[in-house]
């Protein structure tokens, strides 16, 4: 068997490079930028206003006049003015140029006009009051977002502002998600008492789509030539094949021997860990086979834990590590990593994990129940309350 590290560092020692592609800037959200974002004008591009009011030229104000002339109106989206009498004021709106011959703007809360003149009730005005400066928040050139930052919706606002209709992001890569077994039905189907529905590749396909991968589906029965014969296929036609099931030492579990007899290069079997124990790894032509053992937890936790740090670090990208403080003492006896399924709760500003209550690895529905895993190491027997660990989370709240 091989230790989770030396698994998790086998299987980032075998990423890939799926290339570039360029897609419109809004269908972007999620995936991997690839260029460089710089802006192309100042930020803001104008001296801006941002309050409604009145713009003065302040140095009047200082000399003592407080009721100015209303000489016109700077409206936003309007090409800048120009107030022509220091001694005026121009009405001016939110986002508006700030008009030539003025430099401070008084909010119409601070202001009452009357007959055309502003009369300010405030003592105190300075120079450049509610203006947004011309180039204050970056300048031209400036970088705004780096290469291989994950794009959200913060970022969509910076590359439309930019005039990025088009953006280059890392390409995905064409996954095949496997179920195998006799005892699986399809989801629309009603089960015999010896069967259960297909679950499985669903939760993966879902896990892969929160990294905006749209994997294909297939079940194959427990027939050691029709599994041989359907995975040929996969490996020419896909990046990646990720399995669940058939990996473990049942009479039926095939697919170790058909992955070898294929050219697969296993690279490890069997891991120290619970659950998840029986994880295959291997690869043929660069291409990962990814074969999780077949229960749904098990399933779960090493997709978390292996094939997403995989894709992250394939396409450019870090995962953030996240930590949580264990909320109550655990004790686990055997010698393995436990991936300890727990509800999280915010205390005091921290993120704090409580153990929830399962009934094993095959207990598909405690996964609702819990908000991620604890990574708790190998070598341990109790686990204290208040200690820190690593979290693989998949709920957010």
């Amino acid at each position: 068997m091989i230790s989770v590290q030396d698994a998790l560092q086998t299987i980032l020692k075998n990423t890939l490079d799926f290339g570039v592609e360029e897609i419109p800037f809004l269908e972007s959200v999620g995936r991997v930028l690839k260029e460089a974002i710089v802006a192309d004008r100042d930020f803001p591009p104008f001296n801006r206003v941002s309050m409604d009011g009145i713009a003065i030229n302040q140095y009047v104000f200082e000399q003592g006049a407080r009721s100015f002339k209303i000489e016109g109106v700077q409206a936003a989206g309007a090409e800048q003015k120009r107030m022509n009498v220091n001694s005026n004021c121009m009405e001016v709106m939110t986002g508006a140029m700030l008009p030539e011959n003025t430099n401070s703007v008084i909010r119409y809360e601070d202001v009452v006009i009357e007959n055309g003149i502003a009369t300010i009730l405030v003592d105190v005005i300075n120079q450049h009051q509610n203006v947004h400066s011309k180039g204050k928040d970056r300048r031209l050139g400036d970088l705004l977002i780096p290469e291989n930052r994950k794009i959200t919706a913060a970022e969509i606002g910076v590359i439309a502002t930019v005039g990025k209709a088009f953006v280059k992001v890392a390409k995905t890569p064409k996954v095949m998600v496997v179920s195998t077994g006799d005892e699986l039905v399809e989801v629309h189907e009603t089960p015999l008492e010896h069967q259960i529905r297909r679950s499985n590749a669903f939760t993966l396909v879902s896990l892969l789509e929160k990294l905006n991968i749209n994997a294909n589906t297939a079940h194959i029965t427990d027939d050691k030539e029709l599994l041989k014969e359907k995975v040929a296929t996969y490996l020419k036609e896909y990046d990646v094949l990720l399995f669940s099931g058939a990996v473990s030492k049942g009479k039926f579990d095939f697919l170790p021997e058909v992955l070898e007899e294929l050219g697969v290069e296993k690279l490890f079997h069997r891991v120290t860990q619970r659950p998840g124990k029986p994880f295959w790894y291997g690869r043929r032509d660069g291409k990962p086979v990814f074969a999780f053992p077949g229960n749904p937890v098990s399933t779960y936790v090493n997709c978390l834990a292996y094939f997403y740090p995989w894709f992250a670090k394939s396409s450019g990208f870090e995962l953030k590590e996240e930590t949580v403080i264990l909320g109550e003492t655990v004790s686990f006896k055997p010698n393995l990593t436990y991936f300890l399924q727990v509800r999280i709760e915010i205390k005091y500003g921290h993120l704090v994990a409580f153990p929830i209550k399962g009934n094993g690895s095959g207990d598909l529905a405690s996964l609702v129940q819990a908000d991620g895993f604890i990574q708790l190491p190998k070598g341990t027997v109790e686990y204290n309350k208040g200690e820190t660990y690593p979290l693989l989370r998949y709920r957010s709240f």
